[in-house]
């Protein structure tokens, strides 16, 4: 599987725990229609920041699970891609936030691949390497492909935050047909709800 980890992995224990999983565009950093292709691109939710320093404390993993397609449709290489998620998780752990690990999918939509959301793929991954237990575990997303790999991949408690696509994805008809999530305002209206 072409699921690139990439990331920065804590020293915390290896004994089986529970993971917030979170995508990255439209939940940490603002989504761009023409996609983030380099640092300049990148704003992050001052929300999300505080999200983050308050989660710190938190005993489950925190793993950034995200689809770049740009690296698939060739607008941007995976060196560049990779780049820019390590300065995200650079920059949160400057903030005073934490991030455990960071994987991301370079494949474009229609391509089948098993990494990409709404496949589950990369949080079985994450699972795999951090031995985390997905029974106990959440995904936050703004878009139903997020909940939709969150429900796939056995987690607890899959959330669709309004940021980013999320407002617009709830009016979709697939929004009806998924089973129960939750909906939130932004990752830190989340945070008093995540429980272990």
């Amino acid at each position: 599987m072409d699921v690139n980890p990439k990331a920065d992995f804590s020293s915390s224990p290896r004994s089986s725990r529970p993971a917030v999983f979170l995508d990255r565009d439209g939940v940490i950093i603002e989504n761009r229609s023409d996609y983030v292709r380099s640092w300049d691109d990148v704003a992050f939710y001052e929300q999300a920041l505080e999200a983050l320093r308050l989660m710190r404390a938190l005993p489950c993993a925190i793993v950034i699970v995200t689809n770049q397609s740009a690296v698939g449709r060739g607008i941007i290489s995976l060196a560049q891609a990779e780049a820019i998620n390590r300065r995200v998780v650079e920059h949160i752990r400057s903030q005073g936030g934490r991030v455990d690990a960071a994987y991301l999918c370079p494949h474009a939509p229609g391509t089948g691949s098993p990494c990409r959301k709404p496949q589950p793929g990369m949080l079985l991954q994450a699972a795999r390497d951090l031995n985390l237990d997905l029974s106990r575990s959440w995904m936050v997303g703004d878009a139903l492909t997020d909940v939709q790999a969150g429900q796939a991949a056995g987690v607890a408690q899959s959330v669709l935050v309004r940021t980013g696509r999320g407002a617009t994805q709830l009016s979709l008809p697939e929004a009806a047909r998924l089973g129960a999530f939750r909906v939130v305002d932004d990752l830190l209206a989340l945070v008093p709800y995540l429980k272990f």
